[in-house]
């Protein structure tokens, strides 16, 4: 998560809290470090947030701090509640966990009149759910920004393995699987993976920063895309 996102999220925990909190626990709701959140902590000071307390002891925001709204009509809003609720099925642990921050950003920033859409907006709980994968999907994610190599350990539908070299291009989510698409240096040409028959994934720490573009262009074009 960015520093930005954190100030934004320790706003929003202190905001929702009924009493103080201490650095440990603001820490373990972000996954950080707690020298982190004092660091956190007094830059949001210095920009005069409200907040009071001392490490030790506990922090709290005191009443009447509010955030600029978020000019989302109501369509707007709607389609964010959808698309963040059918995130449940990809089983992605991380993305999840944004989705979950993402909704509580939204609820607390949007215009008094338009936050009850999203309890007006309903979806099934019985959504067929994607394959679970042996590797977190937010590995993937990862080495996908990093535009890093992976070796990956693949079957494919017969079941047949195989060791990969791939430069992972973009990940495709579609109704019963989730999908990587790479170039294959074994093939020497693009493929797609299901992620959950991936057995096991390394990263190679072997960046592919002057190829990513291009071939990232190269694949969209050869698959259609927009």
């Amino acid at each position: 998560m960015s520093k930005s996102g954190r100030l934004f999220e320790i706003i929003q925990i202190l905001r929702a809290a009924d009493r103080p909190m201490t650095a440990q626990a603001i820490a373990d709701a972000l996954e950080v470090a707690k020298r982190t959140v004092y660091r956190d902590i007094a830059a949001l000071q210095a920009m005069r947030v409200p907040i009071e307390g001392e490490a030790g002891i506990g922090y709290i925001m005191r009443p009447g701090y509010d955030l600029p709204p978020l000019m989302f009509d109501a369509e707007e809003i709607e389609a964010i509640v959808v698309g963040l609720a059918m995130l449940g099925r990809t089983r992605d642990s991380g993305l999840l966990n944004a989705a979950d921050r993402a909704g509580r950003k939204i609820a607390s920033a949007v215009p008094g009149h338009a936050g009850p859409l999203a309890d007006r907006t309903l979806y099934a709980s019985s959504w067929n759910t994607i394959p679970e994968s042996e590797t977190d999907t937010r590995f993937f994610r990862e080495a996908l920004r990093d535009e890093d190599r992976l070796r990956i350990d693949y079957k494919d539908a017969e079941g047949k393995a195989s060791q990969r070299t791939i430069l992972p291009l973009g990940m495709i989510y579609y109704i019963d699987a989730v999908v990587l698409a790479a170039w294959c240096e074994l093939r020497a040409d693009f493929r797609h993976f299901r992620i959950d028959r991936i057995a096991g994934a390394d990263r190679l720490d072997t960046p592919f920063h002057d190829r990513a573009a291009a071939l990232r262009r190269q694949w969209r074009e050869t698959a259609n895309l927009p």
